[in-house]
């Protein structure tokens, strides 16, 4: 996994996690990258430092999360380790999906079109995951279908080795 700091075109900074530089280019052309904070998809690579490790016979002096320096970020950063906690519930998280998307169907970008056809009776209704745009996911709350986003990106089956 590689982490880059991400900025939208509104000036938005966050951070998001990709199996590798053209993971993340390949999920920008398909829209799937937005800023949190506002939607957009204009998404670029901020600057970021590199993370330097501390040689083998010192030991780290900083115990204190980092907050970020840039205005508009959205979230602290902190250079401790992931409490166990934590680490437990993500894991966890991340079985629910995987558990849930194996009785579900891809229809990638047909999400919005299938979700509505079976909403109104259309077709038979059935468990579906694809992509859509926060606009068409908008739309759907607007029009009362329940759609949720899922917690971890996933990669249409076309892309999976």
């Amino acid at each position: 996994m590689i982490v880059f700091d991400l900025s939208c075109s509104e000036g938005h900074r966050f951070e998001g996690w990709f199996g590798s530089s053209d993971d993340f280019a390949s999920q920008c052309e398909r829209g799937l990258v937005a800023c949190p904070k506002c939607g957009s998809a204009a998404i670029s690579k901020a600057p970021m430092a590199p993370a330097v490790g501390v040689k083998g016979n010192r030991t780290s002096t900083q115990s204190e999360p980092v907050e970020p320096k840039s205005e508009g970020s959205s979230a602290p950063v902190a250079t401790a380790p992931i409490p166990p906690e934590l680490e437990k519930a993500v894991k966890k998280l991340a079985e629910v999906q995987t558990k849930a998307l194996k009785h579900s169907t891809w229809v990638g970008k047909d999400f919005a079109e299938k979700s509505r056809a079976m909403h109104y009776g259309e077709t038979d209704t059935a468990s579906i995951h694809g992509q859509a745009t926060l606009d068409e996911a908008k739309d759907l709350a607007d029009e009362g279908i329940a759609v949720s986003p899922l917690p971890f990106p996933v990669a249409p089956p076309e892309d999976l080795n």
